[in-house]
């Protein structure tokens, strides 16, 4: 829960560490008479806003400003200029310019099913990742007192449910202490079939144990559709090349993979966005080469 009466410096920390979008507010310049000086800030998210640039009509369009901002996909700033008396019916006669900066929401939501000795101390390591995590158990008392700001907790007595509650493109982790769980897990994770990613703890011998289940789970699909879902599953999850078997190793083995997943898949989004620049072919690069020699 955010403060209202919280700094903003504070506010914005918050937010980064909660993975939720955001514009700050800056008034950037001030010519006459105006409601606050020049530096002050304000927060503004889809659903509530936090500190003030003066209240009024400028709030209140400054605001609606900044959500359009957030839900604008080619913008990252934005400089507004405002005279105060004539277009927004202030008293102070004034005018301002307002700089607007839009921070995004981290695109990483992980759902991390187990609170186990390998799940507490993955969660240590996300904590220090940009990512959002969802750690989801059946047993209250195996999640620590204290969770990073990143962290949300969710006590269920049927973890598998959970799964509804996750955006599309999300990476699930599965490492419950029941493999009966874990296959109520995956073939949930599987139906829903918009997953970016899906890891599951086990051995080579579980993992095939497991796929002849959800073969029989995914038989309303097509069968070529419910194979290549199920071959989607990496397990066990991990990089091999991280060996150990202590918590905290097969942890680091886990974070590994996936971060090297997720920096992939921003290399490639990346790559998709970059304008390609059409040249010409070296034939046609050397009739041109020539005339521009003929011509001179």
């Amino acid at each position: 829960m955010l403060d209202s009466n919280a700094k903003w410096q504070d506010i914005v920390q918050k937010l980064d560490s909660l993975g939720e979008s955001y514009v700050l507010v800056t008034l950037l310049g001030v010519r006459g008479s105006a409601p606050r000086d020049s530096g002050t800030k304000m927060v503004v998210t889809n659903n509530a806003f936090f500190a003030t640039i003066g209240g009024g009509h400028l709030e209140y369009k400054a605001i609606s400003i900044a959500r359009d901002l957030i839900t604008s996909s080619n913008q990252d700033q934005h400089i507004e200029h405002f005279p105060l008396g004539a277009s927004l019916g202030q008293c102070c006669g004034g005018s301002v310019s307002l700089l607007f900066e839009k921070f995004l929401a981290s695109k990483i939501n992980i759902q991390l099913f187990g609170a186990g000795h390998v799940g507490r101390a993955l969660a240590l390591i996300l904590a220090e990742l940009p990512c959002r995590l969802h750690w989801v158990d059946s047993r209250e008392d195996m999640f620590p007192k204290v969770i990073s700001d990143n962290t949300t907790t969710y006590v269920s007595e049927y973890p598998f449910e959970e799964v509804e509650m996750m955006p599309q493109n999300s990476y699930y982790i599965v490492m419950t202490h029941n493999h009966q769980l874990d296959l109520e897990i995956c073939t949930k994770v599987l139906k829903k079939a918009d997953f970016a990613f899906l890891g599951l703890i086990g051995s080579d011998t579980k993992w095939a144990r497991f796929q002849s289940k959800l073969k029989q789970s995914l038989k309303r699909l097509d069968k070529n559709e419910a194979e290549a879902l199920i071959q989607r599953i990496i397990c066990p999850v991990g990089l091999s090349a991280i060996p150990g078997k202590l918590p905290m190793e097969v942890a680091v083995s886990i974070a590994g993979q996936l971060i090297a997943f997720y920096q992939s898949q921003e290399s490639m989004e990346n790559a998709e966005s970059r304008p390609r620049i059409q040249g010409l072919s070296w034939p046609e690069l050397s009739v041109l080469s020539k005339n521009l020699l003929v011509q001179e």
